[in-house]
Order: structure tokens, then sequence, then C-alpha cells
């Protein structure tokens, strides 16, 4: 997860106003992919790590700073394009505040079969993530991301 969360922080300053997401695809051990959150309209984490690698995902856990969101707005659900893939397993460090995403992007996950764990590392990632997820007091449309 320390990888995911470096991953994450080279998103800024390109990612606003979404969060500065990181995600590596680990395979026995080795990281096999790297993503991070791209400029708006453009790859999210996880789909960035994804596009780097081909054939079966099944032995693979994808370490994500945030919950993969759940729904399509200006770019697809990242939770489904992981179950899409194949991925055996999703760490995640830190639920999404957002009321739209809230647990939804873990169900998605679980009901597809998906192993998650989360909370791994999760201050260090609410560190990194506070300033751009949605805040409670915010209008829910804010901060919907990409």
């Amino acid at each position: 997860m320390r990888e995911a969360l470096a991953e994450g922080r080279k998103a800024l300053p390109e990612c606003r106003p979404n969060p500065p997401v990181g995600c590596v695809l680990v395979r026995d051990g080795e990281i096999i992919a790297r993503g991070h959150t791209q400029a708006p309209f453009k790859h999210h984490a996880e789909p960035m790590a994804l596009s780097q690698v081909d054939g079966e995902l099944g032995d693979v856990t994808a370490f994500v700073t945030l919950e993969p969101c759940s729904f399509h707005n200006r770019t697809p659900s990242c939770a489904k394009q992981l179950v899409a893939r194949g991925v055996g397993a999703v760490v995640v460090a830190m639920l999404d505040p957002h009321p739209r995403n809230r647990g939804a992007g873990i169900a998605v996950l679980e009901q597809a079969g998906v192993t998650v764990i989360a909370g791994v590392l999760q201050d260090e990632a609410r560190a990194d993530l506070a300033q751009l997820v949605w805040q409670p007091g915010e209008e829910d449309a804010a901060k919907v991301g990409d």
C-alpha cells in the first residue's frame, strides 16, 4: 500500500479537482503495473494500471488508496473495470466518503466475488486525500470525480 500511496502523490496537481489516487497491481509479491489519477476526463488510477497488463488477472491483487468508484460519470466505474478484468483481490486504504459511492465500490467488487480488504494504511491515505475528497456539508454533487 505504501507504493500505491507514493504513486498517488504523482497525480498532483494534474488530477485536480479529483483526489490523487494511486494503484499498484501485484502478482506473486512483485508490482506488475502502476497507475494514478490523470487529469479530468482521463484515466483514474485503476484503469491506468490495468491498461499496462494483458491476460488473466485472477492471481493479481490491486492496492488502491481510495475505494474504487462504483458509477459512470465522465469516466467508467473503476470497480466494474476491476471486475471485468478479473482481478482476484483488492486492498483499499480508505473508503470514499462521498454519499454516491460510500461503500458502493466495495459492494460491486464483493458481489462479483472479489476479495476485498479495507482500511490498510487508512490514516496515511486520509492525509494524502482529505482535501480533495467529498467532505460532510458539501453538496452531494461536489467532488463526484470524473
